[in-house]
Parts: C-alpha cells; sequence; structure tokens
C-alpha cells in the first residue's frame, strides 16, 4: 500500500496559523504520510490528494475568506476523501483543557463537505500583528502564544492513523 498524501492547506493572517499547519505535516510526515503543506489561496486542483486537513485563524469568530473560499471552490472533491478541518484562536488556555466546539460557520462548512473532525487549537497574537483589532487587543494586554505543539501533534497522529483506511464517519 502506497502512503498517503495529504494536503495540509492554511489561511493565516499573521503567521500563527501556517506554523500550525507546518507541525499538522511535520506529524504527518513522520507517521508515513506523504504532505504538501500549502497556503488555501494557492491550492488549485486536489488531484492525487487522499486526505486534506484545512485550517484558518479565527477572527471574530470567522475563518479567513481564503479557508471559505477553498473549501467552496474545492466542494465536491472534498466531498469524495476523507477532511478534518482545524480553527486556531482563542488568545487563552481554552483549547488546551478542553473541547471547543466548531464556531457556526465553520460549522456549516464542516456539514458541507461531510468532514471527518474538527478541532480548535489555541492562537498567537504577537506585538507586530496586522490589523486593527489584533493592535486594540495588543494593547490590552491579552496577546500571547496559546497554541499547544503537543495538542496538535497528537491530533495530527490521529490522522495519520484513519487516513490510509476507510473514511472515518463524519461529525
Amino acid at each position: 500500500m502506497t502512503a498517503p498524501v495529504v494536503l495540509v492547506a492554511y489561511a493565516s493572517r499573521n503567521g500563527g496559523t501556517a506554523e500550525i499547519a507546518r507541525w499538522i505535516g511535520d506529524a504527518l510526515e513522520q507517521e508515513g504520510a506523504g504532505v504538501d503543506v500549502l497556503p488555501a489561496a494557492g491550492v488549485r486542483d486536489l488531484h492525487g490528494y487522499t486526505a486534506v486537513v484545512l485550517g484558518s485563524g479565527l477572527y471574530a469568530g470567522h475563518w479567513l475568506r481564503e479557508a471559505v473560499r477553498f473549501a467552496r471552490r474545492h466542494r465536491k472533491a472534498l466531498g469524495s476523501i476523507p477532511v478534518w478541518l482545524f480553527s486556531s484562536g482563542p488568545l487563552d488556555a481554552s483549547a488546551a483543557e478542553r473541547e471547543l466546539p466548531p464556531q457556526p460557520g465553520v460549522r456549516r462548512i464542516a456539514d458541507g463537505i461531510d468532514a471527518v473532525e474538527h478541532e480548535t487549537f489555541g492562537g498567537r497574537l504577537e506585538p507586530g500583528a496586522r490589523g486593527l483589532v489584533a493592535r486594540m487587543i495588543l494593547s490590552q494586554g491579552k496577546g500571547g502564544d496559546f497554541r499547544d505543539r503537543d495538542q496538535v501533534t497528537a491530533w495530527a497522529r490521529r490522522i495519520a492513523a484513519t487516513a490510509a483506511v476507510v473514511r472515518p464517519q463524519r461529525i
């Protein structure tokens, strides 16, 4: 059996979600999967991929436009292969302490493409972040890095364990 070729596509405004995508890709590779980690906006075709992991940073409870467009543009192809979704965003430890349900818009995307699972990871907001709201949050002292690499890696390993087998039951 050949190793699955997994696409990890992401939308990231300030780089934190892109780094989570790379962590996922690294963990999948360590488990024997072939992996491409790419910005969602640059993916034109899903031909050759046996599974997709799609993620976005959350801003005001919404995914970035590039991730939403990716899900819409590739909806038919995504419906025929296993898809896992992730969001990054909470600027506190909540995502590491308990399972957080997807935001309503993300839930609609998950349902529309029959996603296997969705996971929310903590976010990162550090000085120099783009956007007025980001700068306001930072000025209130509420920034920081709340991502948990061990949590991300464990989730990616669960994906690797199922990506090569029959499609798991959806969320």
